[in-house]
């Protein structure tokens, strides 16, 4: 069995992530902090995906460095991650069609559905990539526009003009010129009735007849 040499520091396994702390740190406070940080997660994942080939300190610096110039304004990174994705499933799309085909041609309709269904699916997301990165690059005007009251019909605003009295009140509002109230005029004429019963019976002159 080899001996270590004295000062020679093991190898570190590339799979476990440094965390450095102070005396003063919680373990369990500094630990959470850190497994929740979006670059951390996507560099263990990414580490998992390359079969533990790459060091996990090395990858979570460079998705660090990377969201930082996103924060600063770069998009370099993410237009060339998205032309990237747009080709891989370019290819994915050709090669899904060619196996259709391919069972299509020896019979196998039901084999010849399936990967054309998936050939689509591939089309279908390098469309949507290549529109995601259109929009990055010529991004859409905003347009703001004022909120107008618009009516098919006939529209009416009243300004100023008091609440609807309830059911069964009758608001006879003044004129605007005169300012009288269109209220009913108190009726002066005697009725046709006490005209009848309160006349003056007067006596009959004496009927001369021939």
């Amino acid at each position: 069995m080899a001996k270590k040499s004295p000062g020679v520091k093991p190898a570190k396994d590339p799979a476990v992530l440094t965390v450095r702390m102070t005396k003063d740190d919680d373990p369990a406070t500094v630990n959470a902090r850190v497994i929740s940080q979006p670059e951390v997660r996507a560099a263990s994942v990414v580490q998992v995906l390359e079969e533990n080939r790459l060091d996990l300190d090395a990858l979570v610096v460079e998705m660090q460095n990377q969201a930082a110039r996103v924060h600063s304004g770069s998009m370099e990174r993410g237009e060339a991650m998205l032309i990237a994705q747009a080709h891989t499933l370019d290819a994915l799309f050709s090669n899904l069609a060619r196996r259709s085909v391919a069972n299509m041609h020896a019979g196998n309709s039901e084999a010849a559905d399936r990967y054309m269904r998936f050939a689509l699916k591939a089309q279908s997301q390098c469309r949507t990539t290549v529109e995601t990165l259109a929009e990055i690059k010529n991004p859409r005007p905003v347009a703001f526009v004022k909120q107008a009251n618009i009516s098919n019909g006939p529209q009416q605003v009243n300004n100023g003009i008091a609440a609807p009295a309830h059911a069964g009140e009758i608001i006879n509002q003044p004129n605007e010129l005169s300012g009288e109230t269109h209220g009913l005029l108190p009726d002066t004429r005697t009725s046709q009735a006490a005209r009848r019963t309160n006349q003056e019976v007067e006596a009959m002159g004496a009927i001369h007849r021939p």
